[in-house]
C-alpha cells in the first residue's frame, strides 16, 4: 500500500505550488504514494489552524507535520523508506 501525503495548501499559494511539484519529484516506482492536496480557504478551522503556515505536509494526521513552507526532502525519505 503506498504512503498517503496530505498537504494543506491554498489555490493562490505560489510555496504551496513549489512543495506539492518538489514532493511529486519524489515518486518512484519503489516508493509510490498519493498526495491529497486540501485547500485550507475552503474551511474556517483550517484557515484559523494553518492560515500563516501553508503549505503544510503531513504523512499521518495524528502524527506532528513534516514540514511548512518548504519541502523537508529528508523528512519526506524517512517516510517513504520507512514504508
Amino acid at each position: 500500500m503506498p504512503t498517503h501525503f496530505t498537504l494543506y495548501s491554498r489555490s493562490w499559494c505560489h510555496l504551496c505550488e513549489d512543495m506539492l511539484a518538489a514532493l511529486e519529484k519524489l515518486r518512484t516506482p519503489e516508493h509510490p504514494f498519493t498526495v491529497e492536496v486540501i485547500d485550507v480557504d475552503a474551511d474556517p478551522a483550517l484557515v484559523e489552524r494553518f492560515d500563516e503556515l501553508v503549505p503544510v505536509l503531513f504523512a499521518a494526521l495524528d502524527q506532528p507535520e513534516l514540514c511548512h513552507y518548504f519541502l523537508d526532502e529528508a523528512a519526506v525519505r524517512a517516510v517513504l523508506q520507512a514504508s
